[in-house]
């Protein structure tokens, strides 16, 4: 079983992480050329990424809409609209629904190592926002900075959550062994160990402890390091270790 390092974190709070950094994306998604390519997207658009959001919220929060216990299959796109009017419906839509849903509602989630309750969707829309916030910026060459404690709770998620999720749908998972991640302007650190076959567990490690694998650094770097947006020299140990981490290449 894994479990979440830093507290502290509410539904309400992931929701106001997302009104920020949405208006954040929008604004820089606004100024940008729709055919402009995205740095950290090879192959993306700027209407790419802007359409890409718009279908992540709907699809998402569709869970929280519902409260489906189970899979839900994507809706068609929509007909009609621009990308930025789409973009907006959904902006909309995602603040009312994330603000309404309590987060210890019962929903079907994406990854086998979190509860499924409504706080893991809260916190996946905020983090995947932060992420195309980011991606939308490079753009326009106008790249805010992350709140450490926030980039902390993204890398809790990674390493509780979506580690998990990714390797759910890798076949079969084959990699064996531990990572220690420390951020180094924060007090937290994880140790997350995978096995063959099976669900990775994460907890807090201990000072001094080590693992197959290190990766440190500061916590935004180490954050989108994970999500393969920046690169990070401070690593070290077992590549296969290292290479499961990174869940970022390809989202």
């Amino acid at each position: 079983m894994s479990f979440m390092v830093q507290t502290g974190w509410t539904a309400q709070r992931w929701t106001a992480v997302f009104i920020e950094q949405a208006e954040l994306f929008r604004k820089a998604v606004a100024e940008a050329d729709p055919a402009a390519e995205v740095p950290t997207r090879p192959g993306w658009t700027v209407q790419d990424l802007v359409i890409h959001v718009g279908r992540f919220l709907e699809t998402s929060t569709e869970y929280l809409r519902t409260g489906s216990r189970n899979p839900i299959k994507p809706t068609p796109p929509r007909s009609g609209l621009a990308p930025l009017e789409y973009l907006d419906l959904q902006l909309v839509g995602a603040s009312e629904i994330l603000a309404a849903v309590p987060g210890n509602r019962p929903v079907w989630t994406f990854s086998p190592a979190a509860p499924d309750l409504a706080w893991v969707w809260h916190r996946r829309i905020a983090h995947e926002t932060v992420l195309r916030r980011f991606d939308a910026q490079t753009v326009v060459r106008q790249v805010t900075a992350t709140d450490a404690d926030l980039c902390v709770d993204g890398i809790d998620e990674v390493l509780t959550t979506i580690v998990a999720a990714k390797l759910d749908g890798d076949s079969p998972h084959e990699v064996t062994g531990t990572a220690v991640v420390r951020s180094t302007d924060v007090p937290e650190s994880w140790l997350i160990s995978l096995t063959a076959g099976e669900v990775p567990e994460t907890r807090a490690a201990a000072p001094g402890e080590e693992g197959d694998a290190q990766v440190t650094g500061e916590a935004e770097l180490v954050y989108f390091w994970l999500w393969n947006r920046m690169n990070l020299k401070e690593m070290a140990g077992d590549q296969r270790v290292l290479d499961v981490l990174r869940v970022g290449r390809g989202h």
